[in-house]
């Protein structure tokens, strides 16, 4: 009997110009059972995959566009931490909807909708952004590495490439043991910032009045860059290929009712996950408001100095250590999430399979070129301004994940019965022309000077 992560899945839906061949990440596709007693037996099974997905919600790359938009603006940033959080929470649970229904991620559905002349190029595009990513988390990790243990940032940048060794390990003993990973790491990274909030002591009006959106994002064009590196660092374009996959991770039925059940629960794991993420962005903001700009220090958005001035601001070690703590656990978890989606992408879009290891130690090494390069040359005053480049460059990624991924969910003849509702399609659409419309804007701005 063939296993069924190997074997072929041939879709009953006529919209695809072809099959996606082998399961998505075949060595763990439907390795979790389901059980088949009460709802809640059921709903645990899911739970899991929404949590790698927050992971990309709070990457270091967030961490310094937090960190410069909370230094320079205050609270004003506020509302966009909110509303790509929102936006997240939409464009992921379509990201499930396509892997239940189509049974494919968004890679393997990009290449059995487009001709080769334009998913080729979405390859290289969803390539780029993952090699953003992982340079957001080689610097984050090695500066990490740095405030903790006192490691060269140059030494860290070369010990990040050893992290392959971790992602092996853990899918060996099972995906379940990845997602309890990335979940462990996550409580001490909320426990950390439990921490550091609770001594800077922000002001709480003033937190939500900047949840009101303001003119002034489009208007300023320094305001523009940072809400874009938000965007950017929040709604992830590799977390939208990453999603569509990891949710096959789960034995489900493949009946219709299977089907609607799985989506029901895989939304509401990834929704509970997401408002975790949300508050987790919104306190990395609320820090800097409270402990720099409160205090006259705009300019703060590289890692290093925040965590050597929290301490003398906030009057105690204790922020900066778990500061520190909870940036290199980001990094860690980050990795394990980014090496995922890189799997995904490229079997996906090429059916090239190559080793895990082989396959993450390319990607990081073209991560590790610019960030030893920045390191050598200006230190860590460097990184934290490639670190928000990083995640304006996953921005203008964004629409050409975003926009197939709103179209394949919409039509009928690719998702059949579990089509998205017209009321999803619509709004997952005026996203879409939001993250444009930005887009646009920035590249205008920076065109014309601006």
């Amino acid at each position: 009997m063939t296993d069924i992560a190997e074997r072929p899945f041939v879709s009953p839906l006529s919209g695809w110009r072809g099959t996606p061949g082998a399961a998505s990440l075949s060595e763990v596709h439907a390795s979790v059972k389901v059980g088949r007693g009460s709802w809640i037996r059921r709903f645990v099974a899911f739970f899991g995959p929404g949590y790698l997905v927050a992971v990309g919600y709070m990457d270091p790359g967030n961490w310094a566009t937090s960190l410069a938009g909370g230094s320079q603006f205050g609270y004003t940033l506020m509302a966009v931490v909110a509303l790509s959080s929102l936006m997240a929470i939409l464009l992921q649970a379509l990201c499930v909807r396509l892997g239940v229904a189509a049974g494919r991620d968004l890679a393997q559905a990009c290449r059995d909708a487009f001709p080769k002349w334009v998913s080729y190029p979405l390859w290289v595009l969803a390539e780029a952004a993952i090699c953003a990513t992982d340079l957001a988390e080689v610097i984050g990790t090695a500066i990490g590495l740095n405030l903790v243990f006192g490691i060269p940032l140059e030494i860290g940048v070369v010990i990040t490439a050893l992290d392959v060794f971790l992602v092996l390990m853990l899918q060996r003993v099972g995906f379940r043991w990845v997602e309890a990973f990335v979940i462990g790491l996550l409580l001490v990274i909320a426990a950390c910032f439990a921490v550091q909030l609770a001594m800077a002591d922000p002001d709480l009006g003033a937190i939500i009045r900047g949840l009101a959106p303001t003119t002034e994002l489009v208007t300023n064009p320094a305001m523009l860059y940072i809400a874009l590196g938000i965007v950017g660092a929040t709604v992830m374009p590799h977390n939208l290929y990453l999603h569509s996959s990891v949710v096959q991770t789960r034995a489900y039925e493949r009946t219709p009712e299977g089907k609607r059940e799985a989506i029901r629960f895989a939304v509401t794991d990834s929704t509970i996950a997401l408002c975790f993420a949300f508050l987790i962005n919104a306190s990395i903001l609320i820090l800097a408001a409270a402990a720099f700009h409160a205090s006259g220090r705009t300019e703060v958005a590289e890692l290093g100095e925040a965590h050597t001035l929290l301490g003398p601001l906030l009057g105690g070690a204790i922020a900066a250590t778990a500061f520190g703590v909870a940036l290199l656990c980001c990094g860690l978890n980050s990795t394990v999430t980014a090496t995922l989606a890189g799997q995904v992408v490229m079997e996906g879009f090429l059916r090239i399979r190559l080793a895990p290891w082989l396959r993450r130690l390319i990607t990081r090494m073209i991560a590790i070129i610019p960030a030893i390069a920045v390191t050598l040359l200006y230190g860590q005053s460097g990184t934290g301004k490639l670190l928000v480049l990083s995640q304006v460059v996953l921005s203008l990624q964004l629409p050409f994940a975003v926009i197939p991924l709103v179209w394949f969910t919409a039509s009928r003849s690719k998702m059949g019965d579990l089509v998205a509702p017209r009321w999803m399609s619509v709004v997952a659409g005026l996203v879409a022309a939001v993250i444009v419309a930005l887009n646009v804007k920035l590249v205008w701005d920076f065109a014309t000077g601006g």
